[in-house]
C-alpha cells in the first residue's frame, strides 16, 4: 500500500508542480471528449425526433398507384390514364412473390382530397378513405374508442365508419360520445364505430387525425366508383430488399395493365422501408462524423499533454538521473513517464465526459419539461459509444506518454546528475 500510496503522490504531483500549465494541457483534451459526447448526443437527439415524427409507422410498407403512361406500347398510345381494380388486386396477390399483404384504397376527391361531413349545425372539410381490415396494419394507429372496420362491414356494405380525433372534436361536444352518433359524409348517412388516433407527430399524422374511413365496398356504392382503386397499401415480407419488392412489383401491374416494361412514370411508388434505410444510413453517418471530428479534437488535446511532458522531462532531468542512480530501473522510469501521462489525460477525459453527460441530462430535462426543440427530442449517449471513446481516450493516453517516457530512458545517469536545475 505505501508503494501505491508513493506513486499516488508523484502523479499528482505532475499537477501540483506547475497547475496553469497541467490546466492548460489538460483542457485540449477534456474538450475533445466533451465534444465528442455532445456531437453524438445531438446526433442520437436528431434521429431520436426523427424516428418519433415517423411514429410506429410499418417498417416494411409500400405504395403504389397509376398515372398516365408515357410510351406506346401493344396498340395503346402514349398519355393513357390507367386505373387498377378489384380484380387487379386479387391477381397481383396471387402472382406477387415479394408481398404479405395487398390493401387497396381510395379516396374522395383523390390524394388528400376535401370533402363535407356534416353532423348537425357543425361540418368540416376531412378526407375520406375507403379502406379494408387489413389496412390498420399497414398504418397502425391506435383505436381511442370503439373498433375498426372489420370484414362484416366489407362483405354486408354497412355504412359505419371510423374517425379521426380531430374530427370527433370538430363535429361532438366535447362530453359527447361519438360511437353510435351519425354524421353525414356528401350527403350519405354513416353510422360512427370507432375513433382513431395517429401514432406519430408530422404532417401526415395530423391528416390521419383529420380523416374518416369506411369499408372499401360501401365506398363503391355510396359513391359511385364501383371497383376502382384509388392506390395499394402494401407490406412487402421479411428479408426482400425494399428497391426490389418496389420494382418487382411495378412490374407486375405493368404487365397486368399493358403497359411498356420501361415506362417509368405509369406506375408511381413509395416504399416505408426504403425510407427507412435512407433514415439509418444519414443517422450512422452522423454518429461516425461526429465520433470523428471529437476525436480529432481529442488527438490535439492528447498532442498538447505529450509536448507538455516532453517539457517536464526536460526540467526533470537531474531528477531522473537521481532516480536511476538509485537503482531505478528502466522500466521503472517507463512506468512513471505514461502513468503519469495516463493520470493527466484521463483525469480531464474524465471531466470532459461528466459535463457532457451532464449538459445532455440538462437539455433532456428541459425537453421532458415542454420545451420546444421541433424535430430535436432526448438527447443521449449509449453505454458502448462512451465505452468505445474512453479506450480511444486510454489509447491515445498511452501513445502520448511513450514519446516523453523515451527521451526519459535515452537519458544517461552521469550526465543527467550533472545537468543544472
Amino acid at each position: 500500500m505505501g508503494l501505491d500510496r508513493d506513486r499516488f503522490i508523484e502523479l499528482v504531483q505532475v499537477v501540483v508542480r506547475n497547475p496553469i500549465r497541467a490546466f492548460l494541457s489538460a483542457l485540449g483534451v477534456g474538450w475533445g471528449l466533451f465534444m465528442i459526447i455532445i456531437t453524438v448526443g445531438a446526433a442520437r437527439g436528431l434521429e431520436n425526433g426523427v424516428k418519433a415524427d415517423m411514429g410506429d409507422a410499418v417498417a416494411n410498407s409500400m405504395f403504389a398507384w397509376t398515372q398516365n403512361t408515357t410510351r406506346p406500347y401493344k396498340g395503346y398510345q402514349r398519355g393513357r390514364w390507367v386505373e387498377l381494380d378489384t380484380d387487379d388486386v386479387e391477381w397481383l396477390k396471387e402472382n406477387t412473390q415479394h408481398l404479405d399483404l395487398v390493401c387497396p384504397e381510395i379516396q374522395l376527391g383523390g390524394w388528400r382530397g376535401t370533402n363535407n361531413v356534416v353532423r348537425g349545425r357543425e361540418s368540416g372539410a376531412f378526407d375520406v378513405h375507403g379502406a379494408i381490415p387489413e389496412y390498420q396494419q399497414v398504418n397502425p394507429f391506435r383505436i381511442v374508442k370503439g373498433r375498426f372496420l372489420n370484414q362484416g362491414d366489407l362483405d354486408f356494405e354497412r355504412k359505419v365508419c371510423v374517425i379521426g380525433t380531430r374530427v370527433a372534436e370538430i363535429l361532438f361536444e366535447a362530453d359527447e360520445n361519438p360511437i353510435g352518433e351519425t354524421l353525414e359524409i356528401q350527403g350519405v348517412i354513416f353510422r360512427v364505430v370507432g375513433i382513431s388516433k395517429p401514432r406519430g407527430n408530422d404532417e401526415d399524422a395530423e391528416n390521419d387525425a383529420e380523416s374518416l374511413y369506411i369499408p372499401y365496398t360501401t365506398f363503391g356504392k355510396a359513391f359511385n366508383t364501383g371497383d376502382r382503386v384509388g392506390w395499394l397499401s402494401m407490406l412487402i415480407k421479411d428479408g426482400v430488399d425494399a428497391d426490389e419488392a418496389q420494382e418487382a412489383t411495378k412490374q407486375l401491374i405493368k404487365a397486368r395493365l399493358s403497359i411498356h416494361p420501361d415506362d417509368a412514370r405509369a406506375i408511381g411508388s413509395w416504399s416505408m422501408a426504403e425510407e427507412f434505410q435512407k433514415a439509418e444510413l444519414l443517422f450512422s453517418a452522423m454518429r461516425l462524423v461526429s465520433l470523428l471530428f471529437g476525436s480529432l479534437a481529442l488527438l490535439a488535446g492528447v498532442i498538447g499533454i505529450t509536448n507538455i511532458m516532453l517539457i517536464s522531462i526536460k526540467e526533470r532531468t537531474k531528477e531522473l538521473g537521481i532516480r536511476r542512480s538509485l537503482g531505478a530501473t528502466p522500466i521503472r522510469i517507463l512506468q512513471q513517464i505514461i502513468g503519469e501521462t495516463l493520470f493527466l489525460t484521463l483525469l480531464a477525459g474524465l471531466c470532459g465526459l461528466v459535463l457532457g453527460v451532464g449538459l445532455l441530462e440538462a437539455v433532456d430535462g428541459y425537453l421532458e419539461g415542454g420545451g420546444d426543440a421541433g424535430v430535436f427530442r432526448h438527447p443521449e449517449i449509449d453505454f458502448g459509444t462512451v465505452l468505445t471513446v474512453l479506450c480511444i481516450l486510454l489509447g491515445m493516453s498511452i501513445f502520448a506518454g511513450i514519446l516523453p517516457a523515451l527521451r526519459a530512458l535515452a537519458m544517461k545517469p552521469v550526465e543527467a546528475l550533472r545537468a543544472e536545475g
